[in-house]
């Protein structure tokens, strides 16, 4: 699967329509939810699967990309499915897979989900879109709500060059009569996001407006601890809502995720009490997770301009107290000038590094242009899993240093950052190494 990314990304609906056509219509066995954006959408769609499971539901949960193991893009009541059950799916697309284009890697592994979904016997999908919308091949569900997170120039090559054009791909998952979610803010986005939405009769609820959260409670540098919020709803008034997955931008993906269930919940018998349990408990890897404690250890993907300021952001005002390294891989097609000027402005040390994929930009690069704007210390440790590794003993050796020296200067911390890729790569480099367990 993974060679045919030689084939490049096609964005039409009518390969993955035949293959399916050709499985028996396994996305029609279930109630879905379908989720675009460009930041928070994976965020979101964990919270919406881990309330359906709580509130009694048996859920799939699509998304992209992997973090370690393939595996993880398809989980069924928070649980990734085996490798014989991939192998099986797999084998059945591929034998269906018989139309003049082959399928891409995207489009086979959409169809495998689909497939797994309706072998399972899923009440509920919540499915994440790979790019855009309109063309994804996620687009030919019939679902219950969509969700819209946000906008920011993304994937220009494919989604277009303006807000404008970018909104009206996203927006190509409203459907006829079916509620919409969105977090977008922007008036020009908004505005070709609500003329799709009255064409298709589509109510629409924007954060903000319709629907909004606010927080109630810090809980400063206690990461065993969520963020507790009030939600004013549509209909409801919700206090002391929390989720434990951290930095402030998470109040607004919960309210846009509890939007969505609300829609939902008289009609399926969701509750109060089973929504708020399953926010709670959602689980979400490598999106501002501390995955160490001694040294203190944070893997972020911040894969994006937004999503860099976010992370910058919550390290300023929950480790501005910390000596903080910051472990940095950048993918080629990302700002990575406006990305560093946000990370480097935290960082009192720098490490840059490549994930294992053709993209990823040249670290002698991120280099040259970081020097221009800090005076941390840089260095370059280009595979990704030496470049942890070396951080973590650097923090530990300090760490004793100033034991043996009777220092009581700021502790070190690690933040690994500016991929995903480099999240997965870091995250299973950490759990592998017994060492720092």
């Amino acid at each position: 699967m993974f060679a045919l990314g030689r084939f490049g990304i096609k964005l039409e609906l009518e390969t993955t329509a035949a293959i399916l056509q050709r499985l028996g219509e396994p996305q029609k066995r279930f109630c879905s939810i379908h989720i675009a954006g460009t930041n928070g959408k994976g965020s979101i769609a964990s919270y919406i699967a881990s309330i359906l499971q709580f509130s009694g539901f048996k859920t799939g949960l699509y998304t992209s990309p992997h973090l370690i193991k393939f595996n993880e893009r398809f989980c069924i009541n928070g649980s990734m499915v085996s490798d014989d059950e991939v192998v099986e799916s797999y084998l059945a697309v591929k034998e269906a897979d018989i139309g003049d284009r082959k399928a891409t890697f995207f489009e086979i592994s959409t169809a495998m989900a689909f497939y797994l979904f309706a072998k399972h016997n899923v009440d509920w999908a919540v499915i994440e879109t790979g790019m855009g919308g309109r063309l994804d091949a996620t687009n030919v569900l019939n679902p219950e709500v969509t969700v819209i997170s946000n906008l920011s120039i993304e994937h220009t090559e494919y989604l277009g060059n303006t807000l404008e054009e970018i909104a009206a791909e996203k927006a190509g998952i409203i459907k006829q009569n079916t509620p919409l979610i969105t977090g977008v803010h922007q008036p020009s986005a908004l505005e070709v996001i609500y003329k799709i939405a009255q064409k298709r009769s589509a109510p629409i609820y924007q954060y903000g407006k319709d629907f909004n959260a606010v927080e109630s409670r810090s809980n400063g540098n206690d990461d065993n601890i969520g963020t507790k919020f009030s939600y004013s709803g549509i209909n409801v008034m919700w206090h002391d809502m929390e989720t434990s997955l951290k930095g402030e931008h998470q109040i607004q993906n919960s309210a846009i995720a509890l939007a969505a269930c609300e829609t939902i919940m008289d009609r399926y018998g969701l509750t109060q009490d089973s929504i708020k349990k399953g926010l709670k408990e959602t689980k979400w890897a490598g999106r501002l997770e501390y995955i160490l404690q001694n040294p203190m250890v944070i893997i972020d993907g911040a894969h994006n301009l937004d999503a860099a300021q976010n992370l910058a952001k919550y390290l300023k005002k929950h480790h501005s107290q910390n000596q903080l390294t910051m472990v940095i891989g950048i993918l080629s097609d990302k700002p990575y000038k406006e990305m560093l000027s946000y990370f480097l402005g935290v960082a009192d040390r720098v490490i840059f590094t490549r994930a294992n994929i053709d993209r990823s930009l040249d670290p002698n690069i991120l280099k040259d242009f970081a020097t221009t704007i800090t005076d941390a210390k840089i260095e370059i440790i280009e595979n990704v899993g030496d470049a942890v590794s070396y951080a973590i003993n650097q923090a530990i050796d300090d760490e004793k240093g100033k034991q043996k020296d009777n220092q009581s200067s700021k502790s070190a911390s690690i933040c690994i950052a500016g991929s995903l890729y480099v999240a997965g790569e870091a995250r299973d480099k950490i759990l592998r190494e017994e060492l720092w367990q």
